[in-house]
Parts: structure tokens; sequence; C-alpha cells
């Protein structure tokens, strides 16, 4: 038996590590991932569950009801790999974000654009109002994406804020949670309270994170019901939008970010002979072109496998 749940929910603990990999990186979405890994209906249903009439079933002591009500087991998977990634792949991520910029954000450039075209093929009716939702998320994620951080207080009340304005976004395919902790000055802030294990911080933005996340996904269920397509172009939208922020060949800006440090995604996009004539650097053209391939199969790759399992990744209750 506890083998049999191993098997079953295995692979979702390997999406969740996924997740966590990507939404360490600002410019990239765990909820990219979610999505061309096919869990993301899933998981807005599952967190969508959890309510008042789920809490009442905690509170009487009726776990078993409670946890499958909230799909518990199919969370916890999740949520686990994701903690993993998070405490074994931060160094390594930060590490090839450091030393290997332009191939990582060719492989995830090539990865953002493969999902975008997933989500469009998901599109049942091609409507007018569908191509224009789309466009209006491609608008707001170029504009959020252009904004430049900001200077803010680190006051107890910012950081709840900043949890719930982030997991929106990491929620969101295509926005990254990590970059708008970046615009809101609290990117390193937050890292470094991790690092150093300050719980009161963890414990603040943490429940912000819940807040946020335990609203806003019933809003963005009630769009995938009532506006399925609309929704959708959206999504697709704010990926395409996004894109500005992974182009490999970028050309650092000093004093982008607060206190004189110039940061990766705070940097002007290049052509790549541009990148050669002001960096001196190889342009690693051949590599990168590779790698957004690599990208683009992997996505597609992990669509068909989705496709074949969807029987069984459609329920993962207990």
């Amino acid at each position: 038996m506890v083998l049999k749940i191993v098997q079953h929910y295995l692979p979702v603990t390997v999406k969740g590590v996924l997740m966590g990999a990507a939404d360490i990186i600002p410019g990239v979405s765990g909820g990219t991932i979610a999505f061309i890994t096919g869990i993301y209906e899933t998981l807005i249903a599952s967190l969508k569950s959890i309510n008042s009439s789920a809490l009442r079933k905690l509170f009487r002591f009726e776990l078993r009801s409670f946890w499958k009500t909230i799909n518990g087991n199919f969370l916890l998977s999740l949520i686990l790999g994701i903690l993993i990634s998070i405490v074994t792949l931060s160094n390594t991520i930060v590490f090839l974000l450091e030393h290997h910029t332009l191939l990582l954000l060719s492989f995830f450039f090539g990865l953002i654009i493969a999902s975008a075209v997933v989500i469009i093929r998901r599109v049942r009716t091609h409507s007018p109002a569908a191509w224009m939702a789309g466009a209006g998320g491609a608008l707001a994620a170029f504009l959020i994406t252009s904004l430049s951080p900001v200077t803010t207080p680190e006051s107890w009340w910012f950081i709840f804020l900043s949890g719930a304005i982030a997991i929106c976004a990491m929620i969101l395919p295509g926005i990254s949670g990590s970059f708008i902790l970046l615009l809101l000055g609290k990117y390193s802030f937050i890292l470094g309270a991790v690092k150093e294990l300050n719980l009161a911080i963890i414990v603040i933005f943490g429940a912000g994170c819940l807040t946020g996340l335990l609203g806003f996904v019933r809003i963005l269920s009630k769009l995938l019901q009532r506006y399925h397509d609309q929704t959708m172009t959206l999504l697709a939208g704010i990926m395409i939008g996004s894109l500005t922020k992974v182009w490999p060949w970028k050309v650092p800006v000093p004093d982008a970010v607060p206190g004189g440090k110039s940061a990766l995604l705070f940097s002007s996009n290049v052509m790549p002979e541009t990148y050669l004539q002001i960096t001196g650097a190889d342009p690693l053209v051949i590599s990168a072109m590779m790698l957004m391939t690599t990208g683009l199969l992997l996505v597609f790759l992990l669509e068909y496998i989705s496709a074949k399992t969807h029987s069984s990744l459609a329920d993962y209750s207990s």
C-alpha cells in the first residue's frame, strides 16, 4: 500500500522540485512548470478547496474527511517537492545565474515560448475577446517587467503584503514571484531571512503568501470556469510579454538596483553581435540555440506524457 502511494505521488513531488527551481529564478514562474507538467488545474482546484467548509472539518477533528476534501496527498507531495528544491537547489541556481547566465536563460526562453504555444492550443474558440485578452496580458506583463525596483520599508505589514502579492505572481504562468519581490525591494531581504532562519520574517511572509494564495485561486478558478478561452489567452499573453526578462543576451545596467548593484533582470537586451561588441565575450549563439530547442522539446515531451497519463493526473485524492 505504501509503495503504491509513493509510486502515485512521487511524480508530483518531482514536478514540485521543478516548480521550486523555477520560482527561485527572477523571471521564471513556477506556474509555468505546473501548467506544462499537466497539474495546473488540479493545483488550482485543490487550493480552492481549502475553504470554510474544509476548515470546519479540521476544527471538528474530522481529519480524514478534511484531508480528502483539500486533496491533501497531492498538495503535500507538491509542497514537499518545492521545499526540497528551495533547500537543495538554491545555491546551484544562483551559481548558474552568476556564471552561466546566457545559457540558463536560453533554456528558459525556449521553455516559455513552447509553454505559451501549449496554452494557446487549449483555447477552444478563437474569438476576438479571447485574443484581446491575450494582447492585454502581453502588454501588462511587458509593462510590469519594465519597471524598476524601489526602496521599501521592512515593517511587518509590508513583508506580509509582499508575500501576498508575490504568491499571486508565482501561481500565474509567465509572471515570476521572484521578480515581483525584486520590484518590491524584498528579494534579497527574504532570501537572507531564509538563509539565516529568521523565523519571525519567514512566518510573516508565509502568512502573507497563504492569505494571498487562498484568495487569488478562487478568482482564477472562476475565470477558468466562466471565461476559459479568455483566461487561457490571457495567460499565454502574460508569458509572451514576460519573455523580455529571459532574453539571453543582456548588457548590465549599473545602478539598476538600490545600493549601486547591477541586476541580471534589469539589464538592456541586445542582439548577439552587439553583445560581443560591448562585452567582448563569446555570445555562444550555437549553444544558446541548442538550449532553446531543448527547452522547446522538453515542454512538448512533457505535454505528450501528460496527455498519456491524464486519467491518473486528474485525481490525486486518497
